[in-house]
């Protein structure tokens, strides 16, 4: 499904529609907040609650973004609605025409915005070929430039955040943004990202990074692996296959996730030195938490999966842009 998001929907909207879009939300410019963590936990296993309070609210109106996007990419995908489609290009056009993004004003935003630039990038590419050529250039060279960014900060960040979840994240933005505009500077970056987290795996798949967050460790795993996974469907689609590097790192680091999920994190808790609070295993995680399963049965097989998502579908992530089950064709 994915080879075909371009293909998706025809290029036949109407010129009127434009005016039918309505308001877009205020674009956010700068972003600043700090870590959610307490100072003194280097384990990144502590919250701070006044601290991650802030941080929600400071990216409440970028998320609220996100989740719009997407609901209404689903809606109009789902319909096959041209001129819905080509309204959502426009408000990402109007964030794109504002420079949206362009002020991180801390290390923790340039962490964590990859994620947020992976759902715009992803909801672009499924609503490009309903777009004008106006809209389509101006958040093609947004996101190139956002992505830019991102590689310059990335290749000096911090040594254990380099190699973790956050990271994967920022390789699923670089990977979405290649899908969109074809550079191969961008998509090779995603690849070489992917396979500097997935190549730490531990000859059992646990992610090392993750492991160090003592009782949210395998929570963590299972936030790393959502990314990563989506980046190598979306790298196979095009034509950059990552699936055999580092003794097949991917496969391994899945079966690991899901034994320890049907273990109850037992084997997380034993790496972790902590009880996880994932203890309850797969009953325990949200409909959101299993969205990269879509992905994963497009690259292979796996009857235990399947019957574990069966009765979930659909499967959303606004992160992911909207709904997986539609978009991996499952």
């Amino acid at each position: 499904m994915i080879r075909t998001l371009f293909a998706a929907i025809c290029l036949c909207m109407p010129l009127k529609a434009f005016a039918e879009c309505g308001t877009v939300p205020e674009p956010v410019v700068s972003l600043s907040f700090d870590s959610r963590y307490a100072e003194d936990d280097v384990s990144r296993s502590q919250i701070d609650i006044e601290a991650e309070e802030e941080a929600k609210q400071a990216l409440k109106a970028l998320d609220d973004f996100v989740s719009l996007m997407t609901t209404r990419t689903d809606s109009a995908m789902g319909a096959g609605d041209t001129a819905q489609a080509a309204c959502i290009m426009s408000a990402l056009a109007e964030w794109a025409q504002a420079n949206a993004l362009s002020q991180l004003g801390t290390e923790t935003v340039e962490l964590t915005v990859g994620s947020r630039l992976a759902a715009l990038a992803l909801v672009a590419a499924q609503v490009a070929p309903a777009s004008n050529a106006a809209d389509l250039a101006a958040v093609q060279a947004w996101l190139a430039r956002r992505m830019d960014e991102q590689m310059v900060f990335w290749e000096t960040a911090p040594n254990g955040a380099a190699s973790g979840n956050l990271r994967a994240w920022a390789a699923l933005a670089a990977a979405a943004t290649s899908l969109l505009t074809q550079d191969q500077i961008t998509r090779g970056w995603a690849a070489w990202s992917l396979n500097y987290v997935a190549c730490t795996a531990a000859p059992d798949g646990s992610l090392p990074q993750e492991m160090r967050r003592k009782h949210l460790a395998l929570r963590y795993q299972v936030h790393a692996i959502t990314p990563m996974v989506v980046t190598a469907a979306l790298l196979e689609r095009q034509g950059m296959s990552v699936m055999s590097r580092c003794t097949r790192a991917l496969d391994r680091i899945v079966d690991f996730t899901l034994t320890d999920l049907a273990n109850g994190g037992t084997s997380s808790a034993a790496i972790a030195g902590a009880q996880q609070t994932l203890g309850s295993g797969i009953s325990a995680l949200e409909d959101f938490q299993l969205s990269w399963a879509e992905a994963w049965l497009a690259l292979r097989a796996n009857p235990e999966l399947e019957a574990i998502v069966a009765g979930r579908r659909p499967l959303r992530y606004s992160k992911l842009g909207g709904d997986q089950t539609r978009i991996w064709g499952q």
